[in-house]
């Protein structure tokens, strides 16, 4: 099926009928002696590989199987293969984003000033069904190969670490893990929240520092700082705890609190502070300083109340609510912040 994948040239050889060893398998052939680094991979049956074993089309039947890494990123630049991959005349394989660079699309491998490239469905079919499992333990997903590391930023089972200074009781583990050591450890006050709905006020004491809000509808953990805004306002921010951070925002969360007291006047309605951000991921949220984020709520001394006790320390009353964000308007939302 493919040949000449680089510049030295890659050959699929077909198993020699004598050879009972390879005779239920296709291998591949590197030049020079390469080490294969080979991933482990579930492939989609009738996946349309030119030269293997004939299978039968209908209901999808997966393959485990073992393939070379390279077979499945572009030469030119590394990257994974996406659909659609070219193939020059000479047998060269190249990423759409690569050929687009060349001068005059023209193969750069092949001597006689280069050879033109046209689309390889055959190994389009290849990198659309070629398949690798999350490496976080609890996940169980297998994710298409060139969609694999936005997956694993994303995953909600990703090894996450305490970032508590000086604390070593914490195995990485998931961001529900942590939450559950940093409540019972540390501790730091933990509430439930609801994706599109506004969560019960919440009463945060200014001293309070930090909150972990955590979704009833996938255990999703978010962290909610507190911190000084100078002697007369505080600020809050909130984050989402990942062990990797998400290029690309998919939640949005609106905070507000309300004058008080309310205005004396009957029908009077009280002033609001309100911020409305896309949330951004962190991968330390020990350390996240809510002045320092991109967006806060500023909370200024006179939208207080005085809490519980004989001394009572002042507190936020607080509103929140959480929103996911499709991936098409994480997408769009992903554009906007970076042509700002």
């Amino acid at each position: 099926m493919m040949q000449g994948a680089s510049a030295e040239g890659w050959n699929w050889v077909s198993p020699s009928p004598m050879d009972e060893s390879s005779a239920k398998k296709a291998r591949l052939e590197l030049p020079n002696g390469h080490v294969k680094q080979e991933l482990v991979v579930e492939q989609e049956a009738g996946a349309g590989v030119e030269g293997g074993v004939a299978a039968e089309y209908g209901s999808r039947e997966d393959l485990a199987v073992r393939i070379d890494r390279r077979v499945l990123h572009c030469p030119l630049c590394s990257h994974p293969y996406k659909p659609h991959v070219f193939k020059c005349k000479g047998g060269h394989f190249a990423c759409a984003a690569c050929v687009a660079e060349l001068p005059g699309g023209q193969c750069e491998a092949c001597g006689n000033g280069g050879r033109g490239f046209d689309p390889c469905p055959e190994l389009d079919a290849v990198v659309s069904s070629t398949r690798i499992a999350c490496p976080h333990a609890g996940c169980g997903r297998f994710v298409v190969y060139h969609e694999a590391e936005e997956h694993q930023n994303a995953c909600a089972h990703a090894p996450c670490h305490c970032t508590e200074p000086g604390c070593v009781g914490f195995a990485p583990g998931t961001a529900a893990a942590l939450a559950g050591h940093l409540a019972a450890v540390h501790p730091v006050p933990v509430h439930t929240v609801k994706y599109g709905k506004v969560s019960p006020l919440l009463q945060v004491p200014a001293s309070v520092l930090r909150l972990l809000l955590v979704a009833e509808d996938d255990g999703r953990v978010f962290l909610l700082t507190v911190g000084a805004l100078g002697a007369a306002a505080a600020a809050v921010s909130v984050v989402c705890v990942r062990a990797s951070a998400a290029a690309r925002p998919r939640f949005t969360c609106k905070m507000w609190v309300n004058q008080v007291p309310p205005p004396p006047a009957v029908g009077a309605k009280s002033d609001v502070v309100l911020v409305e951000m896309q949330m951004r991921s962190s991968t330390s949220p020990g350390a996240v300083v809510p002045a320092d984020e991109p967006t806060f709520l500023a909370v200024p001394r006179m939208y207080m109340v005085p809490g519980p006790g004989v001394v009572p320390a002042m507190e936020v009353a607080l509103s929140v609510r959480i929103d996911k964000v499709s991936p098409r308007r994480a997408d769009h939302l992903a554009v906007l912040e970076t042509s700002s």
